[in-house]
């Protein structure tokens, strides 16, 4: 969008915005980019090769195009583009699953309450799905397949910038708390071949995990269990990632003290999420703070409000990290005293 418009042409264009995320999962789901790998089409013969109305493809990926998601040549062809390469099945690191997640209807219909979300001051996520959003997924098979294999998904878009933007080869022994599938731990051990894992999660969610991708001296293990009950103890770095943005302040607090309850006194603590930065500048964590707010209880947090979730659990954050994603490191570890 050009700074220039007129402000009420840029609130018209604000406005139908979430036509961008529906095209996204319309092309996500009838698998258009696999069509088009290997070779540019036109509208009619991606259509047939897709199984779709041509004239209504057209105008689905003109749209798209705007936004460099796809290209039309002169010849009236479409061809990938960088963007469209990740919504490939089978491309290296693809987004496919990340794309389909955030569009899905778990985030999708509670942000229709955002106005009853801000009146009450909390999540209005029971009134559409009859559970809390945690709960909800572990009852319906399919919206946590989603969620999970979209967070795996979006997680490998970072993973490997994280682990190379801190050594974690200082460490013996690191828990993975609420891993899932262990994209992120897989990519540590990595980078640091005598370090123990420990994936941490509920059963359900480790039944997917992806431990068996690395071979390394330190070993690796899957833990099940509740992060609100208990962690496993005798580790020097206790990791969560993607985590504390899901749970309010009260409950990332239980999360911390139970991490403190089982660190050693030398042990520390890293929480990777993004710290909202002051100011009016555009952030990848402003936009996923509204999902959070209207689906979960959860927000992302500015520097002071970590430092605050810390204290509650007789933490102290010792710095902030950032990374070469929109993520940053929070480090912590115990109160002295």
């Amino acid at each position: 969008m050009s700074g220039a418009q007129p402000p009420e042409f840029q609130l018209l264009e604000q406005s139908v915005g979430y036509f961008y995320s529906a095209a996204l999962r319309a092309a996500a789901l009838l698998n258009i980019a696999d069509h088009l790998a290997g070779s540019a089409k036109k509208p009619d013969e991606l259509a047939e090769s897709a199984g779709v109305h041509g004239p209504y493809l057209h105008r689905l990926l003109r749209f798209l195009a705007t936004r460099d998601v796809f290209a039309e040549d002169d010849a009236g062809r479409f061809h990938l583009t960088p963007s469209a390469e990740l919504l490939r099945t089978d491309a290296p690191r693809s987004m496919r699953s990340a794309v389909l997640m955030l569009t899905d209807q778990v985030f999708w219909k509670p942000a229709e309450l955002l106005d009853e979300t801000v009146r009450a001051g909390a999540t209005r996520f029971e009134e559409v799905f009859p559970a809390p959003f945690f709960d909800w997924l572990a009852q319906d098979e399919q919206a946590g397949d989603a969620f999970h294999f979209g967070m795996a998904a979006m997680s490998d878009s970072e993973n490997r910038r994280i682990a190379a933007d801190y050594d974690f080869s200082g460490c013996s022994k690191l828990v993975d708390v609420g891993g899932g599938q262990g994209g992120f731990l897989v990519e540590v051990l990595r980078k640091s071949p005598n370090l123990h894992g420990v994936l941490f999660d509920e059963e359900h969610v480790l039944a997917q995990h992806r431990l068996g991708e690395v071979r390394h001296s330190g070993g690796c293990e899957a833990v099940i269990g509740d992060f609100f009950s208990a962690v496993p103890s005798g580790a020097d770095a206790y990791v969560l990632k993607r985590i504390l943005h899901d749970w309010d302040d009260e409950e990332s607090t239980r999360i911390l003290a139970r991490c403190r309850e089982a660190m050693d006194p030398d042990a520390r603590v890293f929480v990777i999420d993004a710290v909202i930065p002051a100011g009016n500048e555009p952030h990848p964590g402003k936009a996923l703070d509204m999902l959070l707010m209207t689906s979960l209880s959860g927000k992302e947090r500015t520097k002071a409000e970590f430092e605050a979730v810390f204290a509650g659990a007789g933490l102290s954050v010792t710095r902030v990290i950032p990374t070469s994603t929109p993520l940053s490191i929070v480090e912590g570890e115990r109160e002295s005293g």
